[in-house]
């Protein structure tokens, strides 16, 4: 029995709350927002208890097709050593401690008093609250451990897009790490944690925060907004239709080395709004922008937010309601380009560069395929989308997360 788990605590029994809210948020940020005619499963409302726990093991990893949570962090390390063994065994400490923490339970304090708490003790007595690990690893990982043979050829930094105000700060690293939950505190336990027990293998290169509104603000489930006012849809695949997933999400046998397969490809794009520009822009230039009613989210000529999206749609002049150039007519496409968006919004106060609001998008997305998925989605939208004119992608980071973890096995073990 591991230190671990002699010091678990039991956090107290659940207590009942109201289910998490949608998600979708900010999607037109990215330029990458498919239209909709219904709202998919993946955000739609659902009843959640607050004792709840999404289990750690299984045959995928938790955190990419769970409902989104209402908060998550997404952090990115660096490696510290070219040692694979004390990557393993990081890997192996890791492993217990999620399994632990998702459970509700405290990693345990310390024996003697004169030792520091094995637990940082920030949650002790919280419920369970959703919380889920995902944990995948970067371009240049690989080439630390001198394990170059198992890079898939995909996982390398994305080309540069039209517009791209990238800064070292918010870019790449060796290992992600998301973390979701209903709660706020609950999920920095879960990554503090981590980080914690990683000290000296790993250093944080990144943190980054995100929020959505929760279900107990609007109890009714309706489409959550960005933080431009604007409804967001989503153009998920169902999750739930096996087969969509694999199409779009899961990466296969043959895509690449066989350790990955069951994995997804995560892609994080840190999006700065120009809040302050947007807020002096009329609601036509609004409208015009996104190619949607602010009100009520209705494709622009609609009254109906599901209303068919219909880009090539006239007025008696001839003019086309829905601008070519605007956010839904270009991201709209064929249709059959589909990723994962689990994106949230983020506030981090004064940006001391430029004097303004640092607001906007922490865009995740999870894809079976960067090179015919991702890439040409984001290198159309760069190129021509309206909403360029107010938004700033400044991080950009591209993993390969792990397929799911057996009990008994830890994460990446088919890797290292």
């Amino acid at each position: 029995m591991t230190n671990l788990e002699k010091n678990k605590v039991s956090r107290r029994d659940a207590l009942k709350l109201i289910g998490v809210g949608g998600a979708g948020l900010l999607i037109g940020a990215t330029g990458i927002e498919a239209a909709t005619e219904k709202v998919s499963n993946f955000f739609s409302p659902s009843k959640a208890d607050a004792s709840e726990i999404l289990p750690f093991y299984g045959e995928y990893q938790q955190g990419i097709i769970t409902p989104a949570q209402d908060f998550m962090y997404l952090a990115s390390f660096n490696l510290e050593t070219s040692s694979k063994a004390e990557v393993r065994n990081l890997f192996k400490k890791w492993t217990e401690a999620s399994s632990l923490m998702s459970k509700g339970k405290d990693l345990g304090d310390s024996e003697p008093q004169s030792s520091p708490p094995i637990d940082t003790g920030e949650a002790v007595g919280l419920q369970p609250m959703k919380l889920s690990f995902t944990f995948g690893v970067g371009p240049n990982f690989f080439e630390k451990l001198s394990i170059q043979s198992k890079k898939p050829s995909q996982l390398k930094d994305l080309p540069h897009f039209s517009g791209d105000d990238l800064r070292e700060e918010w870019n790449g690293g060796d290992i992600v790490v998301q973390v979701c939950a209903n709660d706020q505190q609950v999920a920095f336990h879960g990554l503090r944690n981590l980080i914690r027990i990683g000290r000296g293998t790993v250093s944080l290169k990144w943190m980054q925060h995100g929020f959505q509104r929760s279900t107990n603000a609007d109890p009714t489930g309706s489409t959550p907004r960005n933080l431009m006012g604007f409804k967001d849809g989503t153009g998920n695949p169902d999750t739930k239709d096996k087969n969509e997933m694999n199409n779009h999400i899961w990466i296969q046998n043959g895509d690449g080395p066989a350790w990955m397969s069951g994995g997804s490809y995560l892609v994080a794009r840190r999006i700065r709004i120009r809040v302050e520009e947007w807020d002096r822009s009329t609601l036509g230039d609004q409208e015009q922008t996104f190619g949607r009613h602010r009100g009520s989210g209705a494709p622009l000529g609609d009254k109906d937010e599901f209303a068919k999206l219909d880009i090539k749609k006239k007025d008696d002049n001839g003019k086309l309601l829905i601008p070519a150039d605007s956010h839904v007519a270009l991201a709209k496409g064929n249709g059959k380009i589909k990723i994962l968006r689990r994106s949230y919004s983020y506030t981090d106060g004064l940006d001391l560069q430029t004097g303004k609001l640092d607001a906007g998008l922490l865009f995740v997305s999870f894809q079976r395929d960067l090179e015919k998925q991702f890439i040409p989605l984001q290198d159309k939208l760069a190129k021509m989308d309206l909403l360029n004119e107010y938004i700033e992608h400044n991080g950009s980071a591209v993993f390969v997360c792990f397929p799911g973890v057996k009990e008994g096995s830890f994460i990446g073990e088919g890797l290292i």
